[in-house]
């Protein structure tokens, strides 16, 4: 059976990221999921923050936000007055990059990830990873030549992706309508060797099983390949 839009329960919704979007960021990358559209920047900034001082490593960090016009109703702007669930996608982008990269290879320099949600049609926190990645490693590339930062940063991939239980099926890559609606809703990152960076699963109007669990991971496992297939061909073309 069809989903809203048509597609099938195992089924990302299409996918583009667009590198350098913009021009004055050191790496930069615009995703699109269906109807989900975030501008992903990666910045450098000489030094680190003091609780790194001293110690040989690098520092990175994120932020995330979504502009007013991003959703139905106009929102206020998060950036100067954060709430709690900005701070909390923020901080899951930020571990999610540290993850998969060696911060030796900064320096004692410190890159800014900034994720700002131009249109969101569910799944912007995993978007905002997906894309951060790419805007990193376009950054990296990009600093490495300038001779900025002694070595290598990222050590494999990663991407993450939303799988929810909404009228008792497992799909994968929920839309909003699906997201409003799901009984179960998880968020997964993984890197590009399969491993687990997190896994953020709630019921939330309903319990479920090790079994529905099990298959969740799967359909996210498969949706992630997808993903990471995307992020390398756009770091191919460039």
């Amino acid at each position: 059976m069809a989903r809203g839009d048509g597609r099938r329960p195992n089924q990302l919704r299409p996918v583009e990221i667009i590198p350098d979007y913009t021009k004055f960021a050191t790496g930069s990358a615009l995703i699109k999921t269906g109807d989900t559209h975030v501008v992903c920047t990666a910045s450098f900034i000489e030094g680190v923050p003091r609780f790194r001082e001293d110690t040989g490593l690098g520092w990175l960090t994120a932020e995330y936000g979504m502009l007013p016009g991003s959703t139905g109703e106009r929102r206020m702007g998060t950036r100067t007055r954060i709430d709690g669930r900005s701070q909390e996608i923020q901080r899951l982008i930020g571990r999610s990059l540290r993850a998969i990269s060696d911060l030796s290879g900064l320096g004692e320099n410190t890159i800014y990830l900034d994720c700002d949600v131009l249109q969101a049609d569910g799944g912007t926190r995993t978007a905002s990873i997906t894309g951060a990645y790419v805007a990193l490693c376009l950054a990296l590339r990009k600093l490495r030549q300038e001779g900025k930062i002694p070595g290598r940063v990222a050590r494999k991939g990663v991407a993450a992706v939303s799988v929810g239980k909404v009228k008792g099926r497992l799909l994968l890559d929920l839309n909003y309508e699906e997201d409003a609606a799901a009984e179960v809703d998880c968020n997964i990152v993984m890197t590009s060797r399969g491993e687990f960076v997190e896994v953020q699963g709630s019921g939330e109007e309903a319990a479920f099983t090790r079994q529905e669990l099990d298959g969740m991971l799967k359909l996210a496992g498969r949706g992630i390949r997808q993903l990471l297939q995307a992020q390398r061909r756009t770091l191919a073309e460039k």
